[in-house]
């Protein structure tokens, strides 16, 4: 149940992205977005699954939390920090500073 809902997370983030670069700038920014997105997402999988089979064993913390749901949770923290940082406003927007 948790990973269906990481799963459901990253599907709207995705569309949320998608949409907004596609209001702002042009389809085509939007369709790279989302390959960023999704490389991203596969990658970083594949690096905290490694990080989670050293850390805990297959059955994990219980039936809704095995190893494979503490990996996308390990995914999904890491990718809101660098999402943050790379969707966050821009500092300096029409010649004026933000305050």
């Amino acid at each position: 149940m948790i990973t269906a809902f990481i799963f459901f997370a990253h599907l709207i983030f995705g569309l949320v992205i998608f949409t907004k670069k596609w209001q702002d700038d042009n389809i085509t920014s939007a369709f790279l977005n989302i390959g960023l997105i999704a490389i991203l997402f596969t990658v970083g999988w594949t690096i905290t699954g490694i990080v989670a089979k050293a850390l805990m064993e297959p059955p994990g913390l219980g039936i809704y939390f095995d190893r494979d749901t503490f990996s996308l949770a390990l995914l999904s923290v890491a990718e809101y920090l660098f999402y943050k940082m790379y969707y966050g406003e821009d500092p300096i927007e029409a010649g004026k500073e933000k305050q």
